[in-house]
């Protein structure tokens, strides 16, 4: 089982599931529309990141973050801007929520 304290939202979602996160102990940051090189740097900070279709989580940031990073969730539908290969080979868990 992994332990999720920390979640970086980066993209837009609604209130009611950073509510529900936070509500549940989870520290959650909210920073959107972030560069490959932002994002690489800010989620060696997290443990989990929230992404919608805008932002696509590549095998560059799953590297950079190999170790820090625990799941990737994808808020909606498919999970084709994750790099699922990479994610695997960093032991980093993918998970989508459709709907």
């Amino acid at each position: 089982m992994i332990s999720i304290k920390s979640v970086l939202i980066a993209d837009e979602i609604e209130q009611e599931c950073v509510d529900l996160l936070q509500q549940n102990g989870l520290k959650v940051d909210k920073k959107i529309k972030q560069t490959e090189a932002q994002l690489c740097e800010l989620l060696k900070n997290y443990d989990a990141v929230i992404v919608r279709s805008a932002t696509k989580i590549t095998a560059k940031i799953l590297e950079s973050t190999a170790g820090s990073l625990k799941l990737v969730g994808r808020a909606g539908t498919g999970v084709d801007n994750i790099d699922v290969k990479a994610a695997t080979l960093h032991g980093i868990i993918v998970m989508n929520t459709p709907g």
